[in-house]
């Protein structure tokens, strides 16, 4: 459809909190004029969807492709932190993500990476450090400063955090936060640093003290971190200070659904439908500054067209007055996108992940399903041959991660429960946020397997079981991170990795491979592993394996 054009239905106007009849005229991609009408087709016209917070990498798809799906789920716009190719590729990969996402019809808004790497303690494939941070803010097309994942440096007066949080004030960019479980005077301390908003609180007490202290909140629903159930009745609280984000949505999940989904759920609870409709649109078009239409005179025409307020199914998603998805389909046509990468993993030997037995305790990290947070606990170790072992009947599996850039340092091993696998080894390079290779597993064989087999394709996902002839990979060829097939195939593809891993290797997980990524990502509490050893993220400090 050419972009001047007009469309009739219910107007829902968000600003006015109200619904009336109503033709809006677009000219040249821009809403030209709205006018009064009496009769109009039984359908609802609103802004489209924006995505608070999001890593678009994590959906294993590059810009381009990832608003081919989200399109049809009626979202016209991200708030894109780029921090995971950027723990590749440094600055070049902030460039080739705001490169890819300008060759289709979307917003997306990328952020300065604030935080790379994450900690010293992992190795990344770069790092980014107040000058490289004060020059990504300089640029027209970077909209912000990306979560302040360095909480307990932001707290404490680090001259570098603080010299980021600087160099986006002086430019009036927003400055995004990230600070699971902190509460007290830590959240009065860390928002006075300058963070504005927050995405990972865990309960709603931590989320109203963190509104306290003059915080926005974004409810999160991604594919590992779920805390809608929790943080929803904020809506009736305080609502003009919420937004919804996925933060990390993988291909399977993306293709069902995205803030659309979050939308029903909160409708179907009761929620006043304008305030959840703006936490949805207009919310973080006015924190961000974002050069997105809200369904006014003068605007871009961002918009969709659904059927009613309640099944809220999207028929059609116009964004700066193009017809980029109907009926479910998307009308975005695909982008070659570029494969850029760095991968130096060197293949792996089942004795390259045998750990001594040190100690009859073993200190085990405790994943759990849908969350980010693990826990401690303290086991018997299970012992062969004079060698700590994994023990499924006891859910005591291994857990490694091999350095992807360097080809050089030995695997880092520990020990996990949560995972339920009867046998096998699922292995990513997916692995926030340094991307090094991570792995879990019933038995060394089975990990170097898993293992080599996203080595082999310089990144990806792969599950293995015993049978040495068994497995499958998704390869991810751009950063490791990525792939650059349809968003519909890699779905597809994704789907069938994790429904072997739980009818053919035993796993309980909804999302075994989102969990097994987040077990590297140090700054979420408390126990974690990174290429450099065991780390206690509630102590900021690396712990032995072995327990006295």
């Amino acid at each position: 459809m050419p972009k001047s054009f007009s469309v009739a239905g219910r107007l829902v106007d968000l600003h006015a909190r109200e619904i009336r009849p109503a033709t809006v005229y677009v000219q040249d991609g821009t809403i030209d004029r709205i006018e009064p009408t009496e009769e109009v087709p039984d359908r609802y016209l609103l802004p489209g969807f924006i995505d608070a917070h999001v890593h678009v990498e994590s959906a294993m798809l590059p810009p381009s492709e990832f608003a081919r799906a989200a399109v049809t789920h009626g979202t016209v716009g991200t708030v894109s932190d780029p921090h995971e190719i950027a723990n590749v590729l440094g600055v070049d990969g902030v460039e080739y993500m705001i490169d890819d996402g300008r060759s289709v019809s979307f917003h997306f808004a990328f952020g300065a990476p604030s935080c790379v790497p994450a900690t010293p303690a992992e190795t990344s494939g770069a790092a980014l450090g107040p000058d490289a941070v004060s020059d990504l803010l300089g640029r027209d097309d970077v909209s912000y400063l990306s979560e302040v994942m360095d909480y307990p440096g932001a707290i404490g007066g680090d001259p570098d955090v603080l010299a980021k949080i600087r160099a986006a004030q002086v430019r009036d960019k927003p400055v995004d936060g990230h600070a699971p479980g902190i509460r007290g005077d830590d959240v009065e301390q860390y928002a006075a640093a300058g963070i504005e908003t927050d995405h990972e609180s865990i309960s709603i007490e931590e989320a109203r003290e963190k509104l306290e202290a003059g915080m926005k909140i974004a409810i999160r629903e991604g594919s590992a971190a779920r805390n809608f159930d929790e943080l929803i009745p904020l809506m009736d609280e305080v609502p003009e200070r919420l937004m919804f984000c996925s933060d990390d949505r993988h291909p399977d999940a993306l293709a069902e659904g995205h803030i659309d989904g979050l939308v029903r759920r909160a409708l179907a609870r009761g929620y006043d439908r304008f305030d959840v409709l703006r936490a949805a649109c207009v919310h973080p078009v006015e924190h961000y500054g974002l050069d997105v239409g809200l369904l006014r005179e003068g605007d871009p025409a961002d918009l969709i067209v659904v059927d009613d307020l309640d099944a809220l199914t999207v028929h059609r998603t116009y964004v700066e007055g193009e017809l980029v998805a109907e009926a479910g389909k998307t009308n975005i046509e695909r982008v070659d996108s570029a494969v850029v990468n760095r991968f130096d993993a060197e293949p792996v030997a089942p004795e390259d992940f045998r750990v001594a037995a040190a100690g009859d305790r073993l200190r085990v990290i405790t994943a759990a399903d849908n969350q980010l947070v693990t826990g401690e606990e303290v086991v018997a170790t299970p012992v062969e041959d004079g060698r700590a072992v994994a023990d499924p009947n006891r859910d005591v599996l291994k857990l490694a991660v091999v350095n992807r850039y360097t080809g050089e340092r030995a695997p880092s091993v520990a020990f996990i429960r949560g995972f339920g696998l009867d046998h096998g080894a699922l292995a990513s390079s997916v692995a926030h946020d340094s991307h090094n290779v991570v792995a879990v597993g019933t038995s060394d064989e089975a990990l170097a397997r898993a293992v080599n087999a996203v080595v082999r394709e310089d990144g990806g996902i792969s599950a293995v079981g015993n049978d040495a002839d068994s497995g499958r990979a998704l390869p991810l060829p751009i950063a490791g991170l990525m792939s650059n097939d349809p968003y519909d195939a890699v779905a597809r593809r994704y789907t069938r990795l994790s429904t072997y891993v739980q009818a053919e290797l035993g796993s309980p997980m909804d999302a075994p491979f989102m969990t097994l990524s987040f077990t590297a990502l140090l700054v979420i509490p408390s126990l974690k592993l990174s290429d450099q050893g065991l780390f206690d993220g509630d102590a900021f400090g690396f712990v032995d394996l072995f327990v006295d």
